[in-house]
C-alpha cells in the first residue's frame, strides 16, 4: 500500500517556519496586546501592498469578511445580492444575515464560476450587489461584470476566500475594479492560519473607515461607538502567523500550479472531465467532473490517497434555504455537485505521488 498520500499537509507544508513562528509568539506574551495588537496592523498594512490596494481591515473569519462588506454599504432591506448557485454556504448566509435577498445564478459547466450570461439576465431595479465568488482559485473576469453594470448603482464584492494571490487574464489583481473583496484565512487555504481569520481589501477610504469601527463593535475609540457593529477581530497571534505564511504565498502557489500542469497533462482517461481554470489561477482546488464518484472516491482509498468533494450540494438544495429558493433549479451548479471530485493539491507533493494519483485515475 506505501504512505498514504494526503490531500494537503499543512503541518508539512509550515514546517520551516514553527520556530519563527514560536519566536513570534513569546514577543506577543510580553507585549500581552492580543486584541488589535501590532501585528495585526503590520499584517493588514504587508496584505494591501500584496493585493496592490489601499486599504486591508482584518475580522474574525471569512464568513464576517463577506457579512461586513455587505453591511458597510447601508443597502435597504430586502435589496437583492446575486450569487452564484456554486459556492460555499458563507457567501449566501452573510446576504441573508445583512437583511438582503440572494438571487442565484447559474455557473458556467466549463469552469464551474458564476455566468456572466445569467447575471445579465438577472439584474433589475432592486439589484444593489453582484457578488461573483474566484471558486477553487480560478478568476472571474470583474471587468466585464462592471461593463454589463455599466453606470448602474450597483456594488461589487469579490468573494476571494480560495484564490490568495489569482490574478484575472489580463494580470490584474483581486479589488482591481470591484468596491470590495473579501478573504478566508481558514487552515487549509492558500494563505490559511491556525483557527479562523478573514479579510476585507479595498480602495475606498469610506468603506475602510467604516469597516474598522463595524469590526470592533462600532469603534475606532474605546467607549466611542457610532456604529451598530459587531465583535469580529482577527486575532494578534493569528496576524503573527499570516505575517510569516504571507512571504510564501507566491512560492506556495507557484508549487500549486506546477501540480495542476501535471495532473492537465498526465490525467488521460475520457471518463473524467477537468475543470477548465483561468489563466493566472492559483488552484486551491484541483477539481475534475466524474459521473461515478463514489467508486473513483473508493479506488483512491484503496490505493491510500485522500480525496475530497467542493461542494456536494448546490445551493438552491440545502436544507436550510428550502424557503428561500423552493422550485428554483441551476442544472450546471446541480451536474457539478453531483460529479465534482477535489484531487490532493498539497504543494509539496513529489512526482511519484503525483503519478501514482494520475495513473489510478487512469486506470478507473
Amino acid at each position: 500500500m506505501g504512505k498514504e498520500i494526503k490531500f494537503l499537509d499543512i503541518y508539512k507544508q509550515d514546517k520551516k517556519i514553527h520556530n519563527l513562528y514560536i519566536r513570534a509568539l513569546k514577543d506577543s506574551f510580553k507585549k500581552t496586546d492580543f486584541i488589535l495588537g501590532s501585528a495585526v496592523n503590520e499584517f493588514e498594512e504587508k496584505f494591501a501592498k500584496y493585493c496592490s490596494i489601499n486599504y486591508s481591515v482584518g475580522c474574525a473569519n471569512g464568513t464576517d469578511a463577506l457579512y461586513l462588506a455587505l453591511k458597510t454599504l447601508n443597502l435597504p432591506k430586502g435589496s437583492e445580492v446575486i450569487v452564484p448557485a456554486m459556492t460555499w454556504i458563507s457567501t449566501v448566509l452573510s446576504i441573508i444575515n445583512c437583511g438582503l435577498k440572494p438571487v442565484l445564478v447559474d455557473v458556467d459547466m466549463k469552469n464551474s464560476l458564476i455566468s456572466i450570461e445569467e447575471i445579465k439576465k438577472n439584474i433589475n431595479k432592486k439589484t444593489k450587489v453582484i457578488l461573483p465568488v474566484h471558486l477553487y482559485g480560478g478568476f472571474v473576469d470583474i471587468k466585464k461584470i462592471r461593463t454589463i453594470i455599466n453606470r448602474k448603482k450597483i456594488f461589487i464584492i469579490e468573494d476571494a476566500a480560495q484564490a490568495h494571490g489569482a490574478l484575472d487574464n489580463d494580470g490584474n489583481k483581486i479589488g482591481s475594479f470591484s468596491d470590495l473583496a473579501c478573504f478566508s484565512f481558514y487552515p487549509g487555504k492558500n494563505l490559511g492560519c491556525y483557527g479562523d481569520g478573514g479579510m476585507i481589501i479595498t480602495n475606498s477610504n469610506k468603506h475602510y473607515k467604516k469597516l474598522r469601527k463595524l469590526r470592533n463593535l462600532g469603534s475606532e475609540d474605546k467607549h466611542k461607538h457610532d456604529e451598530i457593529g459587531i465583535n469580529s477581530r482577527l486575532d494578534t497571534i493569528q496576524a503573527k502567523l499570516l505575517i510569516l505564511k504571507l512571504q510564501q504565498l507566491s512560492k506556495q502557489n507557484q508549487k500549486r500550479k506546477n501540480i495542476a500542469k501535471l495532473y492537465d497533462r498526465k490525467i488521460l482517461n475520457n471518463k473524467i472531465t477537468k475543470i477548465v481554470y483561468s489563466k493566472n489561477a492559483v488552484y486551491h482546488q484541483y477539481v475534475i467532473l466524474i459521473k461515478d464518484r463514489n467508486a473513483l472516491i473508493k479506488l483512491l482509498k484503496k490505493n491510500n490517497i485522500q480525496s475530497g468533494i467542493h461542494y456536494p450540494v448546490s445551493i438552491n438544495k440545502l436544507k436550510c434555504f428550502k424557503n428561500n429558493f423552493k422550485s428554483q433549479t441551476y442544472p450546471n451548479a446541480e451536474k457539478i455537485a453531483s460529479e465534482c471530485l477535489s484531487l490532493p493539491i498539497d504543494p509539496n507533493l513529489n512526482l511519484k505521488d503525483l503519478n501514482k494519483i494520475c495513473s489510478v485515475l487512469n486506470n478507473f
